[in-house]
């Protein structure tokens, strides 16, 4: 990362990387209005006022630009210079998480710490959030975790989850989906075809009548395991049994 600028270039970049990334946008007007440049700008706000220790107007700051855009970026995060998050939705970005410049940021990527039960071990001040290097791009759902280093110009796909530090250049894919020929087409009996058999839930008891269903053919009766009755033949077996 370079030297601290001063906020309003700074601002001017991040509009300027923002017309230059996003192919949807025509003019700077227009990019004014795209949700990430919105979370930027707040963040960098925000940032120093949390490093000037007024950090209940940061944290109000980042809540607003939260719930406006979608972006948690919390106050003590850094993040350098054009940086763009396309989309915004969802990402997440923790507390003590450096970002370089020129990183790229899709939607739903989450720069995050392990968890309380491994952080809280930790020495008071420790790093708990990646450090993200220059030039590197996260893509759409990508998952960093923990005080990891992400070298410069490494490339993070689509749903990929990092636990370890990356070299320079380095690149991390997700399993791909697996491809499944489609099934063929199931064969239906045409209409009429023949006898469809009840199912029952168990065997008749003592004067339980069979049961029936009409689908088209003609009608048959199950009792019990035993193989289909037509109606006329179970009536016969009822009245002979006396059940009727």
């Amino acid at each position: 990362m370079t030297e601290e600028t001063g906020l309003l270039r700074t601002l001017a970049e991040d509009l300027s990387v923002v017309v230059a990334r996003d192919p949807s946008l025509t003019s700077r007007r227009e990019a004014l209005g795209h949700t990430g440049l919105s979370a930027v700008w707040a963040h960098r706000v925000s940032h120093r006022l949390y490093g000037r220790g007024m950090r209940t107007a940061a944290r109000t700051i980042a809540r607003i630009s939260r719930r406006r855009t979608g972006v948690e970026i919390h106050p003590g995060a850094v993040l350098g210079r054009r940086v763009f998050i396309d989309h915004g939705s969802s990402v997440v970005i923790g507390q003590t998480a450096v970002v370089g410049d020129d990183v790229t940021i899709y939607q739903q990527v989450t720069l995050g710490a392990v968890g309380w039960w491994a952080d809280n071990h930790r020495p008071s001040g420790a790093r708990r959030h990646p450090v993200v290097g220059d030039g590197v791009i996260l893509g759409a759902n990508a998952t960093v975790l923990g005080p990891v280093t992400i070298g410069d110009h490494a490339l993070v796909g689509a749903m990929a989850t990092v636990t370890e530090d990356l070299p320079p250049g380095a690149r991390v894919y997700a399993a791909r989906s697996v491809i499944r020929p489609a099934p063929g087409p199931r064969a239906v009996p045409p209409l009429g075809a023949g006898p469809v058999p009840v199912a029952r839930t168990g065997a008749a008891g003592p004067g339980v009548p069979p049961v029936a269903a009409r689908t088209g053919g003609p009608v048959v009766a199950s009792v019990g395991d035993r193989p289909p009755l037509s109606v006329s033949d179970a009536v016969r077996e009822l009245a002979s049994a006396g059940s009727w």
